[in-house]
């Protein structure tokens, strides 16, 4: 399986940590591993997200006003 390095926001890393804590996940690479397919499935069910489509109050920096940085 290839590996992949991300750098997430603290706030996440903290939320898949209770995750993990509290017995939803074996552990972390689980965890990330499952939440990354669910969010590609709504995606692929979903679609993106046209500019006009979007609710007001949605940053463009990020969720909750964070700049999230991903790194493949």
């Amino acid at each position: 399986m290839p590996k992949v390095e991300i750098t997430i926001p603290e706030h996440l890393e903290m939320q898949i940590a209770q995750m993990v804590e509290q017995g939803e996940f074996v552990n972390r690479e689980e965890a990330i591993e499952d939440l990354l397919s669910t969010g590609l499935k709504a995606y692929k069910t979903s679609g993106p997200m046209d500019d006009d489509d979007r609710e007001p109050g949605f940053e463009d920096e990020g969720m909750m006003g964070h700049e999230d940085e991903y790194v493949f």
